[in-house]
């Protein structure tokens, strides 16, 4: 029963969604789901707001882009739609406790969920009902995924590849055809296979020169020559160490060691896949029993108490790494080194280390003493402001253009509508249809366009900064800075600076003028008076010259 002309309409969003990449690119899952969700909607006056599509993913858990963008939407206030359909309470959730838990979260903000296949009502009755159904779905998706691994054993035991990229040293070559399915197997790549023979001969005798390396000599020995990996980047410890200790090289490919779920396999599930070996059981073991006697500690570096000032923004000026949290001296003394050195020697790179109080101190001195004064926050943000007015003007001139086409767009498909009309053309000429449905596009493609423009607009303006508030900004920071021990030093710095490069000889300091601006109205606003400045990373863009004001430190 359509909605009477006086009656609010309902607000609907849709949500569509497969369970693989597979079925999104040779299915008709979507488009189905898509066209029986509209026709639902407008046999019920609803007005559909927004479609959700998720191609590929699945619905045993909540790690979904669009679910997690429409449960945003949906429990925001106030709520960009009033109910939520789907073609079936499956493609929602295929776990009755979650499926149950947004239901309620979305009610919570009245939203409804509602089925084109299942329809129910509000009542006790109808509620566990749904509930049974859930509980079927999950059972369903259970017994489907026990299927499938019972298979992918099955083919394991047979020798067969069961996919996913296989190690180094080998590549996957057809074996046989079994109807219109292709089975594979594992086969030596030349090409790395010889990289494999000389790790484990490094490991075990070194390279002439001396004597059995270790796992992080090996690496730097590698990348020294310019050998380099399958993907043509540089050797790290952690892909040594893999190589040394993986006995799919001497012929014994373990499958079943690593699930999605990443629950742990029970021995009887794990499946030895013959391969052609590599490296002898001789050698592999005399490599296992020569890394066990070195006993070696790769275990990350020790976590501190306390939040690190500049972790996540630091990075190496030579190679661009990230620089962690060093310790020495049973942890008494604390540096920033650079990562890619420390995993990869300096054959990775020769990047310095520096003690963290010396790094934090001359970091935070700088943004305070060079940054934090009313003329150069005027300075910094005067081209910015500007930059905005100008790409304001642009923007609108530039929906005005898409406004135009959508206009010109329809007034074309009214005139060959009236063609059709008073039978001057025949709407089942293919021509005919071609034009219409090409004009089409352009109209509600200009319109859309038109519309993105016009939200992006919306959300860049900004109120007028007054040098009163440059000053009140400055004065509030640098009272900020000073505070020791706070979690308002670390937060605020990080909304003034971004990136903190350490090169030899200097320490380079850049941050994003756009987010400079945002922090300064956000510190002025009445939402962030009591908390100053909002502890946020902002995202940074490296290759924006113009959106950083880098400041340099000498002689470091």
């Amino acid at each position: 029963m359509n909605a009477p002309q006086n009656a609010v309409k309902l607000r609907a969003a849709l949500y569509l969604r497969v369970s693989t990449t597979r079925q999104a690119e040779h299915d008709v899952s979507i488009p189905d789901q898509k066209r029986q969700g509209e026709a639902w909607c407008e046999a019920r006056g609803y007005e559909l707001v927004e479609t959700y599509v998720e191609p590929g993913a699945s619905a045993t858990n909540d790690k979904r882009p669009e679910f997690q963008r429409m449960i945003e939407a949906g429990t925001s206030k106030p709520s960009a739609f009033d109910i939520v359909v789907v073609h079936s309470f499956s493609r929602f959730f295929r776990d009755h406790f979650e499926l149950e838990f947004y239901v309620r979260k979305l009610a919570k903000n009245g939203v409804k969920l509602v089925s084109i296949t299942q329809e129910m009502g509000d009542d006790p009755m109808h509620v566990m009902m749904r509930q049974i159904m859930a509980l079927f779905d999950e059972y369903q998706s259970k017994e489907n995924a026990k299927h499938v691994l019972r298979a992918l054993k099955e083919n394991a035991r047979q020798g067969f590849w069961n996919g996913s990229r296989p190690p180094v040293g080998y590549r996957v070559v057809a074996a046989e055809q079994r109807g219109a399915k292709t089975k594979k197997k594992l086969e030596i790549d030349p090409l790395h296979a010889d990289t494999i023979r000389l790790i484990y001969r490094l490991a075990l005798e070194g390279d002439g020169t001396r004597g059995a390396m270790g796992v992080k000599a090996i690496a730097t020995h590698l990348n020294g020559r310019g050998i380099f990996t399958r993907d043509g980047g540089r050797w790290g410890i952690g892909q040594v160490h893999r190589i040394l200790t993986r006995r799919t090289y001497i012929g014994e490919h373990q499958w079943g060691k690593h699930r999605k779920n990443k629950e742990p396999t029970k021995p009887e599930d794990l499946v030895t896949v013959p391969v052609p070996p590599i490296i002898d059981r001789k050698t592999f073991d005399a490599v296992q029993k020569l890394m066990q006697a070195r006993n070696p500690k790769v275990a990350p570096p020790r976590v501190v108490t306390g939040p690190t000032l500049l972790t996540g923004i630091c990075f190496c000026g030579k190679c661009g790494g990230a620089m962690t949290i060093r310790t020495g001296k049973s942890g008494r003394y604390r540096y920033y080194a650079c990562s890619i050195k420390a995993r990869q020697g300096e054959t990775g790179c020769k990047g310095r280390t520096i003690p963290m109080d010396k790094l934090d101190t001359l970091v935070a001195q700088h943004l305070e003493e060079r940054l934090l004064t009313s003329d150069r926050l005027e300075e910094v943000l005067v081209d910015v402001l500007d930059r905005r007015q100008e790409r304001a003007e642009r923007r609108r001139e530039h929906i005005a253009e898409l406004n135009r086409r959508a206009t010109e767009s329809e007034l074309r498909l009214k005139r060959l509508y009236d063609a059709i009309e008073i039978g001057v053309a025949d709407l089942d000429d293919p021509a005919l249809k071609e034009r219409i449905a090409g004009l089409k596009v352009l109209r509600d493609q200009a319109k859309t366009d038109a519309e993105r423009a016009e939200a992006m607009l919306d959300s860049a303006t900004h109120q007028a900064v007054t040098p009163e508030m440059i000053e009140r900004f400055a004065a509030a920071a640098r009272e900020k800075m000073r505070l020791e021990g706070g979690g308002y030093r670390r937060d605020h710095l990080r909304a003034l600076a971004q990136r903190v490069e350490v090169d030899e000889r200097e320490v380079r300091i850049m941050g994003s003028k756009n987010e400079l601006l945002r922090t300064l109205a956000a510190a002025n606003s009445a939402e962030s008076a009591a908390n100053g400045v909002p502890s946020f990373i902002p995202k940074w863009r490296r290759e924006s010259p113009l959106n950083s004001h880098p400041c340099i430190f000498r002689h470091v």
